[in-house]
């Protein structure tokens, strides 16, 4: 089976997603800068979460394109994948309403990591499929980013329900940071000149 539906569901989902968190944001009542200023925690995790959603759609883009073909692995993965962002508006809003606590703050932390690991798990199924010598395979490599990821979502989660939530979004953001701009090993590698 080829990848072109697979890929325009899961283009969907994602724009349905981005759509589903700009609504849940509420417009003032007043109309002064102080009133936007209140909502500053709602706007920053918007900002991160929209983020997080571009960067998955870049790298699955980017992904599928040097997938050849899918299987039903593939395609329960992806929608493994999914499932997790769509969780991403409710804890984005969770999270900005409630000015970053800690306990939402925690939960935005392990729909990211849950949703690094679908990411992860993914790449896995289409390198099963394809072979260690597929194109994936040679550009994914051990995937050292990857799992940095995931370190740092996993480290975010305690530090929040600890109270250092500060420190979560630090994290947070700096995984967002690393991944900002889309993964070119994909591209090197399709293009012969290796990946690195």
């Amino acid at each position: 089976m080829t990848t072109a539906r697979l890929e325009a569901f899961s283009d969907g989902v994602l724009a349905i997603l981005i759509t589903i968190m700009v609504l849940e944001l509420k417009v003032p009542h007043d109309a002064t800068a102080e009133a936007l200023r209140h909502m500053a925690p709602q706007l920053i995790a918007y900002l991160l979460s929209f983020i997080y959603i571009g960067i998955y759609w870049n790298n699955h883009h980017h992904l599928f394109h040097a997938t050849e073909r899918v299987n039903a692995a593939i395609m329960w993965g992806n929608l493994h994948l999914l499932f997790w962002l769509s969780l991403l508006p409710f804890v984005t809003a969770w999270a900005g309403e409630t000015h970053g606590a800690p306990f939402p703050t925690a939960c935005y932390g392990v729909v990211l990591f849950a949703s690094g690991l679908a990411y992860y798990a993914l790449v896995r199924a289409i390198v099963s499929h394809h072979g260690a010598n597929s194109a994936v395979a040679r550009a994914v490599g051990n995937d050292v980013k990857g799992r940095v990821s995931l370190v740092m979502y996993a480290a975010a989660v305690p530090l929040s329900l600890f109270d250092y939530t500060g420190l979560a979004h630090l994290l947070y953001a700096a995984v967002a940071l690393m991944w900002l701009v889309p993964d070119r090993r994909i591209e090197r590698e399709l293009h012969g000149t290796g990946a690195s």
